[in-house]
């Protein structure tokens, strides 16, 4: 059976989405799922080929609009896929359109992974055909029940969504505290100037407006027993190395930039402590939280609601603070600083949770499930 998976972007373009859909789209051809990506290719010329046992189709883009490629002939190449299934991966509103320009009979299902919140004007041309998708899919996979109950458009469709979480290989991250795991640790510190014994606070992730990183780096200058560890890169990296300079506390955030896949498991072992500083709902769910769980880290995240604060239990695998109050912030990274017990137990506590609720597996196993309520059969 073919599946043809539809969205913006695909590997190496990093992000959480697109990480989600490479993790899927891979381990649905181990299972033997016939499956295409379809994405906007970088530029203007089309190419295939097969990534990791995954086809990937990338359209011609002619320009990029809003944050949104725009690829006039997506519709017909999605037509000339003649796919058994499309799963569509929102927002992404030309693979919409194509979806609707290939008419009826082909089983539809929808991965809700955020809301649009920032384009406004966007929005109000783009409502429509959203609700036109959302009726007319034949199923709607959600990742949290809060996203379920707090977007605005799912409660009017609520019979058909199904809650999925985001999963991910949980073994991969996990440490078990032996050597070669605390050889990782001493060395990426060594690497990056950082103590051996300092406390180290990490983040990974896209340096975008709504992660909150302002509010975190504000946090470290009220912490000053503590070190940054930054992983990733984004539109904002200068600006938060600016704002680094102007509190003094350059020395101790460290900028590490994009670092490999293979190497990102090390980077979170690196830390004492993970934080999500995120602002707003464009935060839907946190696969980062997941990762920093199942590397044993207690996390701190904050509550915009969405599906972190279900992620991250507050008291139990983490504590959870207002978005955008480095004071509260700095006060929860200094209360697990001081107390190594607490952060033992929370980061105990996030691994179980990690192994129980979001592997890889259950994803998959969840995703065909709907796939067969959807009326693909063989799966």
């Amino acid at each position: 059976m073919r599946v043809v998976h539809v969205y913006k972007n695909y590997y190496p373009t990093i992000g959480g989405i697109e990480t989600h859909l490479r993790l899927l789209a891979e381990e649905q051809v181990r299972r033997g799922l016939d499956v295409t990506v379809m994405a906007a290719s970088p530029g203007r010329l089309g190419a295939e080929r097969v990534v990791n046992g995954v086809r990937l189709v990338l359209v011609p883009r002619l320009l990029t609009l809003l944050s949104t490629p725009i690829c006039p002939t997506f519709p017909m190449r999605l037509r000339r896929e003649h796919p058994d299934l499309v799963h569509l991966h929102f927002p992404y509103p030309l693979g919409e359109v194509a979806r609707l320009a290939l008419g009826g009979g082909t089983p539809t299902v929808v991965t809700y992974h955020c809301d649009i919140v920032r384009q406004r004007r966007l929005l109000r041309l783009y409502e429509p055909l959203l609700k036109r998708v959302l009726q007319r899919a034949d199923r709607i996979v959600v990742t949290s029940p809060p996203y379920l109950r707090t977007s605005p458009y799912l409660p009017a469709v609520t019979a058909k969504c199904s809650v999925v979480p985001l999963g991910i290989d949980v073994g991969r991250f996990a440490s078990n505290g032996n050597g070669s795991a605390n050889g990782h640790r001493v060395h990426l510190r060594r690497r990056w100037g950082i103590p051996e014994e300092a406390f180290v606070v990490g983040f990974v992730g896209r340096m975008r407006y709504y992660k909150g990183l302002d509010h975190l780096v504000r946090a470290m200058a009220r912490v000053p027993a503590a070190r940054l560890l930054l992983v990733g890169d984004g539109p904002l990296r200068r600006r938060l190395q600016q704002l680094t300079a102007s509190l003094g506390v350059s020395g101790r955030v460290t900028f590490a930039g994009d670092v490999s896949d293979s190497d990102l498991p090390a980077y979170y072992r690196a830390a004492d402590l993970f934080v999500l500083p995120s602002t707003g709902r464009a935060e839907a769910f946190g696969t980062s939280l997941l990762e920093a769980m199942a590397a044993g880290l207690p996390v701190i995240s904050t509550e915009v609601a969405s599906g972190t604060s279900w992620v991250n239990e507050s008291g139990t695998t983490g504590l959870v603070v207002p978005p955008g109050d480095a004071t509260e912030l700095a006060a929860a990274i200094d209360r697990l600083r001081q107390d190594p017990l607490l952060r033992s137990r929370m980061g105990a506590a996030g691994r179980r949770r990690a192994a129980s609720s979001f592997t890889l597996a259950s994803m998959v196993d969840g995703v065909e499930a709907v796939y067969r309520e959807a009326g693909l059969r063989a799966v």
